[in-house]
């Protein structure tokens, strides 16, 4: 009876727990987690290769636009440095777009990226300020062949040259005054024979620009001669020349055409007088080529002359040479053949030997001797 008793009072107090613990209330649920707020980035193709001095489009697309302020493109190059902004952008795929100026687009071009969020932080997102994204910049057509042609002529854009020449076209007959003795009877005017010739020395500067304005220089020197001076009976007016100044410039068309212009200013025996020429180089400025040009200057003359400058090999260059002129005070055209030799002695050092005949009648005439020597650097 006991046991029973005791076996029934352990049963009431189990049904008892049971009950009060249906009864109580559920546990709390733990607090969830804050949701983590997802860092804007940028995706571009980096630049690899541009071209010198051509401005350079990077397009980018942004994710998380709603998160950027603003995304900047960090670059320097050829002295200048700069921040670009990314700008929306309706062509292409990509929606955002900066632009790196020509001026910078140099060989030392670098850029990175970076991002300042809505609140404030710099984020670098491609590169950095400190290790920027290095471009290896190409030269352009222009520079190529600019670089060419200067390992062609060893580096040396600057020539000096001097040169000296004598030519004779035989003798005019015409009327001349003898010099009647102070105090003497004038004794009328006879006619005899004047000698037509001159003599030319020169000197010159030329510097090789080697673009559209291939190159320029300036010439002087001197013209000393004799000629018959229709009109004139005092013998001494026969003695003709002139002191003259002449700069000049070449532009290239294209690399197998270029074309020269010259302004002539000088003081010849009657005064000061002006004038000018040209010519146009057809085939390489700087090997074989075929030269045609004119030039003239008040009261002593017009020339015309074609030039055929031809390599023979690495040391020679030959040209032949016709000319049309009117030099000195002619007033019937005589016409020279001519040939040159240039000859390459090494250092930048090249001589130049002319000869040639010329005639105004073809019944007399007289040779052409002359020669030159070059220096560039």
């Amino acid at each position: 009876m006991v046991i029973s008793k005791r076996l029934s009072s352990a049963l009431v107090v189990a049904s008892l727990a049971v009950a009060t613990t249906a009864h109580a209330d559920p546990p709390a649920p733990a607090p969830a987690a804050a949701p983590a707020i997802e860092t804007p980035s940028l995706h571009h193709a980096p630049q690899v290769t541009a071209r010198i001095s051509e401005d350079i489009t990077i397009g980018a697309v942004v994710d998380r636009p709603d998160r950027v302020k603003r995304a900047l493109l960090v670059f320097h190059g050829g002295g200048a440095r700069g921040e670009v902004e990314f700008e929306r952008s309706s062509e292409g795929p990509l929606g955002y777009v900066a632009v790196i100026p020509a001026t910078a687009v140099r060989p030392d071009l670098a850029y990175s990226i970076e991002i300042e969020t809505t609140t404030g932080e710099q984020v670098p997102v491609f590169a950095t300020r400190a290790a920027p994204h290095h471009v290896t910049v190409l030269d352009s057509p222009a520079d190529r062949r600019e670089a060419d042609l200067l390992t062609r002529l060893k580096g040396r854009r600057s020539v000096v040259q001097s040169s000296g020449e004598y030519a004779s076209f035989g003798s005019t007959t015409g009327s001349v005054a003898a010099v009647t003795p102070p105090g003497g009877v004038p004794v009328p005017a006879t006619t005899r024979k004047v000698p037509d010739m001159f003599y030319r020395i020169e000197g010159s500067y030329t510097y090789r620009l080697l673009g559209t304005v291939s190159e320029f220089g300036l010439r002087a020197g001197i013209v000393r001669g004799q000629s018959l001076v229709r009109g004139e009976t005092d013998p001494s007016k026969y003695e003709v020349g002139l002191n003259y100044g002449a700069p000049r410039i070449r532009l290239r068309a294209e690399d197998w055409l270029h074309v020269e212009g010259e302004l002539l200013t000088s003081v010849t025996e009657v005064g000061f007088a002006v004038g000018g020429g040209g010519a146009v180089l057809l085939g390489d400025a700087y090997g074989s080529k075929l030269v045609l040009g004119m030039e003239g200057i008040q009261v002593f003359g017009v020339r015309g002359f074609t030039r055929l400058d031809l390599v023979a090999n690495s040391r020679l260059m030959l040209a032949p040479m016709i000319e049309v002129t009117t030099m000195p005070h002619a007033d019937v055209a005589g016409v020279r053949l001519l040939g040159e030799a240039g000859i390459d002695l090494g250092g930048g050092i090249r001589a130049d030997v002319r000869a040639g005949y010329q005639a105004r009648r073809f019944d007399q005439g007289g040779p052409t001797l002359g020669g030159g020597l070059a220096y560039a650097f």
